[in-house]
């Protein structure tokens, strides 16, 4: 399953895009609502670290698959973006499909 470059994208595009989600929407109303800043601290982290993952594996699959600077900076952006990690998995899906 992960023995391509781009089966490894898709894979980190989704667990840092939920993470993501997890961060904006459980993580951080528990701190301003709860009181409570050491969800964002672990979660904030872990979200880190797997937001630098996808830019490696992103750079690996542009380079692998000769992707266009316009292209990778599209799904840099979508990265950006909360549930941007569907918009990166539809774009992703028209490429394996292709």
């Amino acid at each position: 399953m992960l023995k391509t470059a781009l089966s490894r994208f898709r894979i980190i595009s989704i667990i840092e895009g939920l993470s993501y989600l997890i961060l904006l929407f459980i993580a951080m109303p528990i701190k301003y609502i709860g009181h409570n800043p050491y969800p964002v601290k672990v979660i904030g982290m872990t979200h880190g670290i797997l937001f630098i993952l996808f830019l490696i594996l992103l750079y690996e699959a542009m380079k692998k698959y000769n992707w266009n600077i316009r292209f990778t900076i599209e799904l840099f952006i979508y990265s950006l973006i909360p549930f941007g990690l569907f918009f990166i998995e539809r774009k992703i899906k028209k490429l394996a499909i292709a």
